[in-house]
């Protein structure tokens, strides 16, 4: 499934050093060339790994072992499964707020060490120690599982930001954004096929828990066979000469966040805008980690839909992106991205009255459709607006940033993404312990359209031209 992680590859999570990427004389020989087309594919298929993780585990088949197995349900309430839907966004949101406590370190380390190699290594192992060990969690292991979801989720959302800087060392600048469509192209079909094995283990009941809890090991070792060939073929890249190996590192993650703050805040319209996209990832990290369980819980979808749903999800997700580039040319960016909020809340209102909307469909087209399927399909318009959304937010960071802060201000741009999910899930599993699950989902649209108003106050002209008058003076 789309997911927060993806889309950043060509920009690290905190503001990279200036990289001298390959020349082109370097690869001209046939042996160079088929030495880096492995490391691309090797560098690739971490991508395609991964992505068993974000969707088998968060976004379509632990959610529901979590929420309605592992902590125990209140079958008397009217909203049952109110515990588990809040500990689970919890437990995310835990490990989103320790990836912003750690980026600016881990930042450092990629930039100013020979060992990325190494760390990327270590957060694949402790993503698939983590995964694996949720095998043991029975129901009723509350705290357990609640600790493994937020390390896992930790090791692979820091294994993504490792994983990111080795891009710049993978060819010329020119080709960058090639080799990056190439691994989120590899990462789609990743997903697609482990969800689709992941489906296959029953019905999501205490009678058939021993065959629902093999989702730990089976992804884990998923994760593990496929990024063999990242650690095979990957190499690890030389520091340009000039940067020192004996650095503080906690000093540099310090200093750059501070830097990055005081140089974002001469630019009116990117700071306008952060705030507006801060209440959009909010509501993005939601749809994310309980799109299925909302389907499962309030729609009642079965396996059958949840394949479907999955697969419509992913297509759009990239119609959405490719539409709304085009879009884009026409109306500018301010305007798409303004848009796909609107799209949003149409999707939102949608899935709040489907049943409403199902009856009505069926009354006048004289169909038999049931909500379950119309539920699918109305989640290809929330994998519409993932696309287009991340797709947007990306372009209007670009054009509001002068090239020499580019790196700078987008990985201010991922950093207010981490911060907005840990805030929106924390406020989301909060609510979910006052009202049912379908009136919760509410806060997507409320954060849409809170997104949408600020924004309106963003100046594309005024912002274009401010980071323009930036890049002359520089």
């Amino acid at each position: 499934m789309t997911d927060l992680g993806k889309g950043g590859k060509l920009f690290n999570y905190f503001q990279p050093r200036k990289i001298q990427t390959p020349s082109m004389s370097q690869d001209r020989t046939p042996e160079a060339k088929k030495k880096k087309n492995r490391e691309i594919f090797g560098w690739c298929m971490f991508d395609f790994a991964n992505s068993s993780y974000t969707t088998v585990i968060i976004s379509v088949v632990y959610c529901e072992i979590f929420t309605r197995l592992v902590v125990p349900a209140d079958m008397t309430s009217d909203n049952p499964y109110r515990m588990g839907n809040s500990l689970w966004a919890w437990a995310l949101a835990a490990s989103y707020l320790f990836v912003v406590a750690t980026g600016p370190i881990f930042g450092a380390i990629t930039d100013y060490s020979s060992k990325k190699k190494l760390f990327l290594f270590l957060s694949y192992v402790g993503c698939v120690v983590a995964t694996f060990l949720l095998y043991y969690v029975e129901p009723g292991m509350v705290w357990l599982g609640m600790v493994l979801v937020a390390l896992s989720n930790f090791f692979f959302a820091s294994g993504e930001n490792f994983a990111s800087s080795f891009l710049p060392f993978l060819g010329s600048k020119e080709d960058l954004g090639k080799i990056s469509g190439y691994a989120w192209g590899i990462g789609y079909f990743g997903g697609i096929g482990s969800v689709a094995l992941a489906t296959t283990l029953g019905d999501y009941t205490l009678d058939n828990f021993q065959n629902l809890k093999l989702v730990g090991p089976y992804t884990a070792i998923f994760f593990m066979v496929a990024a063999i060939p990242t650690f095979l073929f990957l190499r690890e890249p030389h520091l340009p000469l000039g940067v020192s190996h004996h650095v503080n590192y906690f000093k540099i993650g310090k200093d750059r966040v501070v830097q990055t703050l005081k140089d974002a805040s001469h630019f009116k319209d990117l700071m306008i805008y952060l705030v507006s996209l801060f209440f959009t990832m909010a509501a993005l990290a939601i749809v994310i980690s309980f799109a299925f369980i909302y389907g499962s819980q309030e729609i009642h979808i079965e396996a059958e839909h949840k394949q479907a749903m999955f697969i419509f999800i992913q297509i759009f997700a990239a119609v959405g992106a490719l539409a709304f580039g085009v879009i884009q040319d026409s109306i500018g960016a301010k305007r798409t991205f303004n848009l796909t909020l609107v799209l949003w809340l149409v999707t939102c209102a949608l899935i709040y009255f489907v049943h409403d909307l199902t009856n009505f469909a069926n009354a006048t087209l004289g169909k038999t459709w049931t909500v379950q399927w119309v539920f699918v399909f109305i989640s290809s318009l929330a994998g519409m607006g993932l696309g287009s959304t991340q797709s947007a937010s990306r372009a209007l960071v670009g054009i509001f940033s002068p090239e020499s802060k580019s790196g700078e201000f987008f990985g201010m741009w991922g950093l207010s993404g981490k911060i907005a999910a840990a805030a929106g899930l924390f406020l989301f599993g909060y609510i979910q312990t006052l009202v049912t699950l379908r009136n919760a989902f509410l806060v997507v649209a409320f954060f849409c359209f809170l997104s949408l108003l600020i924004n309106l106050f963003v100046n594309e002209e005024r912002g274009v031209e401010a980071a323009n008058r930036f890049q002359e003076k520089s």
